[in-house]
């Protein structure tokens, strides 16, 4: 039997082609041998990579946080369209009513508690009237939330238009409970534990994390079937240069997807993949790379990781959870909380690059359409 001085000085013999080939098949050494796979040499290699934060521009952004996200939220809505009336009691003004959901959502605090904040912007004439907490809650079951609160999320990620071109794609759940957490059913294969839950799909840019399309499902909705919408949301505005997502994502038809808009879709492979191209060329190319050069595949996957700290960005100052009741309710509940992080993103990069934020001039880009 070898010993593992013996193991180690052949597979040093080898050459990088054959440690490559040895590596991706698994039949490397363990770690406890003295030998790293590939993905903990990179580990290794990037464990003391450090990430600045320019904190005098970070100071001015958080102390001037709260009355710039009135400011921009006012903005913001005055690219609502006036709702079209049909017949009966004339409804609330659809402007109004999301404008106090988002100052609820920014505050995550209940809708009784809210009140004293909406009597504040009442009287800087950013609303009209202070709505019941019951009406309040009512608004997030409108039906006309859902597309023009899609709307607003797109325009409001197009001031970044020009910083972002990588992006990186994934989905968590928000619990429909105070007390669940997406974290302790996500790696349950059992549907059952998933169906209490509604999941955001997004993408977002991996250097501000802005979110700049959303999908809004059921949790027991798989990931990969959601690609092509968060892609093709995102390139009708962006210019988009790379796509990072996890192995979920991995498919020949969302490489190719990626490839037919100029983006290079870097989705590492499940173990019992191979690389034959079966008419996808953009998969049997990121397979060499992937197999050869490791590394080099992971210094742009690794980008990543910013999709999983935009989500715990909105979970953290917005909540993991929702406090609406419908299914409808809780979808519009989560696009306030993405609306909401997203303008948040936007008053830290005035401070930080320096962009001009004009709702007006973007939104002629992205008309809006009539709310019923």
């Amino acid at each position: 039997m070898e010993s593992k001085k013996q193991k180690k000085q052949e597979y040093n013999n080898l050459t990088e082609k054959e440690k490559s080939e040895l590596d991706w098949k698994g039949l490397n050494i363990s770690k406890s041998d003295g030998f790293e796979s590939n993905e903990e040499t990179y580990r290794r290699l990037t464990e003391n990579a450090k990430y600045t934060q320019e904190w005098k521009e970070y100071n001015k952004a958080q102390t001037k946080e709260k009355l710039m996200f009135y400011k921009l939220l006012d903005e913001l809505l005055n690219l609502v369209p006036t709702r079209t009336y049909t017949f009966g009691r004339p409804r609330k003004s659809l402007r109004d009513m999301i404008f106090c959901c988002m100052i609820k959502i920014y505050n995550n605090t209940s809708s009784r508690r809210i009140i004293s904040d909406l009597e504040l912007a009442k009287k800087a004439d950013y609303i009209k009237e202070v709505p019941h907490f019951n009406t309040l809650l009512n608004c997030f079951d409108d039906s006309g939330m859902r597309m023009i609160l899609d709307y607003l999320i797109g325009v409001s990620a197009l001031p970044l238009k020009q910083v972002e071109k990588f992006f990186a794609i994934d989905s968590s759940g928000f619990g429909t409970g105070k007390f669940d957490r997406w974290v302790d059913v996500r790696n349950n294969f059992g549907l059952k534990a998933k169906k209490g839950f509604m999941k955001a799909h997004i993408c977002c840019g991996v250097k501000t994390n802005i979110v700049t399309s959303l999908q809004i499902t059921r949790g027991i909705i798989g990931d990969s079937t959601m690609f092509k919408s968060l892609v093709e949301g995102t390139s009708e505005n962006f210019s988009m240069k790379e796509i990072s997502a996890d192995k979920a994502y991995s498919s020949r038809d969302n490489l190719e997807l990626a490839n037919s808009i100029g983006a290079m879709p870097y989705i590492p492979f499940k173990s019992n993949v191979k690389g034959k191209a079966k008419g996808s060329p953009t998969w049997a190319k990121l397979y060499k790379l992937y197999a050869e050069n490791y590394l080099e595949f992971a210094s742009h996957y690794h980008k990543r990781s910013n999709v999983e700290s935009t989500f715990s960005m909105i979970k953290r100052k917005f909540g993991d959870f929702c406090r609406c009741k419908t299914e409808r309710s809780q979808g519009n509940e989560i696009r306030c909380k993405i609306l909401t992080h997203n303008l948040v993103v936007l008053i830290h990069e005035i401070f930080e690059l320096g962009i001009d934020v004009n709702f007006s001039e973007e939104a002629k880009k992205l008309p809006a359409q009539k709310v019923i």
